[in-house]
């Protein structure tokens, strides 16, 4: 599955890295791509393994306001 979020608080690229890693930390990620400028990422993920709102809240856990959009 292939989801968007809605991500605030990202200042800079560092912001956007440390974003992916955490993501990129979960179970069942295929690919994650951060749009800084949008505050926006996308995440294909396979949901036998991890859910839209998990990977939401690994997000919110490192401090950025995250949306599923």
């Amino acid at each position: 599955m292939k989801q968007k979020f809605a991500i605030k608080g990202m200042s800079c690229d560092h912001c956007a890295n440390r974003v992916e890693t955490a993501i990129n930390e979960l179970p069942g990620i295929q690919k994650t791509k951060i749009h800084l400028k949008k505050g926006q990422g996308v995440v294909k993920f396979d949901e036998a393994q991890v859910s839209a709102n998990e990977i939401a809240e690994k997000v919110s856990a490192i401090g950025y306001e995250t949306t599923i959009d």
